[in-house]
């Protein structure tokens, strides 16, 4: 039985690996698979007056077609600078501009870009599983803290390291099924 006072720290370790998850979530949006999506494009800053701004605060981003993101600017003088800043950000895309929209084809992913961005997606996972072992740490020993300070029975302690380590496992096994599919996704044709 865990008592009310180890509770907390155990559900706060839980939402520390829920963010663990939503992370690899975001990152995972980040790596191109077979298919265009705006999500691609979601990283890219832009210089807008002196400041950098996400891309999806001064341009609407669309996939019109299978193999085609279209970024239509808010502001015609934004052109240039989106331009420059899709080109700059390692995603190996090619925009092309005709004065009012910027049109990025997708070239299709070599056998060797797949295994590039699986490589990728595995080390992003890893960042996510390290992640959930670093709040399964600090929960532990925020456990331990708790139980020698508040003279808490030993038993309560085991009990809810246990409960930790379940969350720990759960959101592990959350993580690779991510993965799994992830790699499913872009090594498929």
């Amino acid at each position: 039985m865990i008592l009310p006072e180890l509770e907390p720290i155990i559900e706060e370790a839980k939402m520390e690996m829920d963010l663990s998850i939503e992370f690899l979530k975001r990152e995972f949006n980040h790596i191109r698979a077979g298919k265009a999506n705006p999500a691609l494009l979601d990283g890219i800053r832009v210089d807008y007056y002196g400041s950098q701004t996400p891309l999806n605060q001064v341009a609407n981003v669309s996939a019109p077609e299978p193999r085609m993101l279209v970024v239509q600017p808010w502001e015609k003088s934004m052109i240039h600078p989106i331009e420059r800043a899709i080109q700059a950000s390692n995603l190996g895309l090619n925009p092309q501009n005709d004065g009012t929209l910027i049109r990025i084809p997708l070239p299709i992913l070599t056998e060797e870009r797949r295994q590039q961005l699986v490589k990728i997606a595995r080390d992003t996972t890893e960042k996510a599983r390290v992640s959930i072992r670093n709040a399964r740490r600090d929960a532990n020993d925020a456990i331990k803290k708790k139980v020698k300070s508040d003279s808490l029975p030993e038993d309560s302690r085991f009990a809810a390291e246990d409960q930790v380590q379940k969350h720990t496992d759960d959101y592990t096994s959350q993580v690779e099924e991510l993965l799994k599919h992830k790699e499913h996704e872009i090594t498929s044709i």
